[in-house]
């Protein structure tokens, strides 16, 4: 018997029982959607470090060995690295040393979650940040060094609810001034509050302490070769752009690694619905089976329209949840935008190959136990049957 016969006999078989039918596929594509909407935000988040470092400009950066799950490094660094730093500027060939302090503030909502980032007024923010333009107020200056002010970027600032002139709080024993919002950039930086050097220092009570040495060098090619140099003498972690973001990277595979466990659950539970289908399906058929062995059909051909009907079902679960997970990824992004001004989630070509193998490979495998027991009808006990 032709598979195409098979395959047409299996959707006729499908559309008998048309509740059963559906019902099995709407869990098949709550299952696809779930592991589809799960690893598009490891795939957004991955995209947008990316960016975000190529972006930034330091070709190096000195820091403490980051803790696991950590983006931003703590200020536990002393000031006198930075000192050191900018004594070999010329022997190193560095254009500029920033010591930077930063810190996250984490909340169970995430608009009242924070990122400040101090760095000395004089170099100012477009230091590092060069696309960073004022879109109220201004920028920092160096007579802001020292100075209860702060500058924000879009998305701190919509989420304060405060612009230039407001007042924020840092802590219970400081507050800034606002004195600038900066463009919307659609990256991170949007999230953050910008602050002098001495100000964070001061407000975050760090003390001389600073999270990381930012370098620009005169000649970006040699960020590798500075860096080998740099290693042995500082004792600390000397990275360039493409192992920031390799490190970033680890941290969103971590991230992957949780979401496709869950997904997996997801479509584990998918992928039994099937085989409950099947089963249910094949004792009911037991007639049938038998009439089609009686005329010649071979335990090999009802094998193979049981597990062809198992494939039409993941296959559909897969294309109905793949065509749905474009309004997912949107409505992801959608809130991402308004906590985070940027897209959280992403679809790509490579999450929907990888959703497409473990929906039909699952459902294969729900399928081959049904299979295997239609292939194994016997003629005479079946047709005897009432």
């Amino acid at each position: 018997m032709r598979t195409s016969d098979l395959a047409a006999l299996a959707v006729r078989t499908l559309r008998r029982r048309p509740a059963r039918t559906v019902l099995t596929l709407l869990g098949q594509v709550v299952a696809v959607l779930s592991m589809t909407l799960f690893l598009s935000i490891g795939e957004g988040l991955r995209g947008q470090l990316r960016r975000e470092v190529q972006s930034v400009g330091p070709d190096l950066q000195v820091a403490r060995p980051l803790p696991p799950l950590l983006l931003l490094p703590s200020p536990t660094l002393p000031e006198s690295v930075a000192q050191a730093l900018t004594v070999r500027q010329r022997e190193l060939g560095i254009a500029q040393v920033t010591p930077v302090v930063t810190e996250i503030r984490q909340s169970a909502d995430p608009t009242q979650s924070a990122v400040y980032y101090g760095l000395p007024a004089r170099q100012g923010i477009t230091a590092l940040f060069p696309r960073a333009r004022p879109e109220q107020g201004r920028l920092l200056r160096p007579d802001d060094e020292g100075q209860a002010v702060a500058v924000l970027g879009a998305t701190a600032a919509r989420q304060l609810g405060t612009g230039v002139g407001g007042t924020v709080r840092i802590n219970r024993r400081a507050r800034v001034r606002v004195i600038g919002v900066l463009k919307p950039l659609g990256s991170l930086t949007d999230t953050f509050t910008f602050l002098p050097l001495r100000s964070a220092q001061q407000a975050l009570g760090t003390g001389p302490m600073i999270s990381s040495v930012a370098l620009r060098l005169q000649d970006p090619a040699q960020a590798e070769r500075v860096a080998g140099l740099l290693r042995p003498h500082l004792h600390l972690e000397v990275s360039t752009r493409s192992e920031v973001l390799r490190a970033a990277g680890q941290v969103v595979r971590s991230a992957d690694a949780v979401s496709l466990a869950l997904s997996l659950v997801a479509l584990l539970v998918g992928g039994l619905g099937v085989a409950n289908t099947l089963l249910m399906t094949v004792h009911e058929r037991q007639k049938e089976f038998a009439v089609m062995r009686a005329v010649g059909a071979g335990p090999g051909v009802v094998t193979r329209l049981v597990l062809l009907e198992s494939a039409l079902l993941a296959g559909t679960g897969w294309l109905v949840g793949a065509v749905l997970s474009g309004p997912g990824v949107w409505a992801v992004n959608l809130f991402t935008q308004r906590v985070a001004g940027l897209d959280g989630a992403a679809l790509t070509p490579r999450l929907l190959m990888l959703s497409l193998a473990f929906s039909v490979l699952l459902g294969l495998l729900a399928g081959w136990w049904p299979a295997r027991q239609a292939g194994r009808t016997a003629i005479t006990r079946a047709l005897g049957q009432p």
